[in-house]
């Protein structure tokens, strides 16, 4: 879904898109490491704040900040 120029996914969506649990995802909207709106009961993810925050966890080389089945 596209909003003012930006790419949202729903938590599911991006659960498939970075390996990361769904649960994990809300954490980190609830921590504001990740950027998310709430549309009626539905949160969205922000596709660019996501591959960002997918693309610093890895990294770092801690592998529990990574996404689950990450190799690098």
């Amino acid at each position: 879904m596209t909003i003012n120029g930006d790419d949202w996914l729903t938590v599911q969506d991006a659960a498939k898109l970075s390996g990361y649990h769904p649960e994990h995802l809300r954490r980190l909207i609830r921590e504001n490491a990740i950027k998310a709106r709430k549309i009626s009961i539905i949160w969205l993810v922000e596709r660019e704040s996501l591959l960002a925050y997918a693309k610093k966890a890895r990294s770092t080389g801690d592998g529990r900040y990574s996404p689950k089945g990450s190799k690098s």
